[in-house]
């Protein structure tokens, strides 16, 4: 989304659904969470199969203080809110959500993996919008070590 773009307000009620949901985990309210993320959530995962940390939080496997969720940012991007974080100096996570009326309908989780989200419209349209880039990971030691990359399109 382009910096000077306003938000909507569908954004920030999206915005605000996924904020709760990361409280509603530090917290461990597990009712709450249920009431978030919808019963038949469409799921993703790019990083090592013993990274699926999320997934083993919101199906019971794992107590919610296994692994500490603490945004770093969190962005609205139409129906995505795109969120942000790390635990420690090796671990870099993004979790991009999909709201739907209140709910999580589907979830993608990037496990120490750089992440760009991009606009695919017309050309001319990207032109009048300075590029097609709507959001691009931030991981605080970028430039220690690599990262793999993988191109989200909306």
């Amino acid at each position: 989304m382009d910096a000077m773009s306003p938000v909507s307000d569908l954004e920030k009620v999206n915005k605000a659904t996924v904020d709760g949901l990361y409280k509603a985990l530090a917290s461990g309210d597990t009712k709450r969470v249920a009431a978030i993320v919808g019963n038949d959530i469409e799921w993703w995962f790019h990083g090592p199969p013993k990274c699926h940390h999320m997934m083993r939080v919101l199906t019971g496997e794992s107590s919610y203080n296994e692994f500490k969720f603490e945004p770093r940012s969190i962005t609205a991007v139409g129906d995505r809110i795109i969120v942000e974080g790390y635990e420690g100096a090796s671990v870099y996570w993004v979790h991009v959500w999909t709201v739907n009326n209140g709910a999580v309908t589907q979830f993608r989780e990037y496990f120490n993996t750089w992440l760009t989200v991009k606009e695919l419209r017309p050309l001319s349209r990207m032109v009048r919008h300075h590029g097609s880039t709507l959001w691009r990971s931030q991981p605080r030691d970028l430039f220690k070590r690599s990262l793999p990359a993988l191109m989200l399109a909306m």
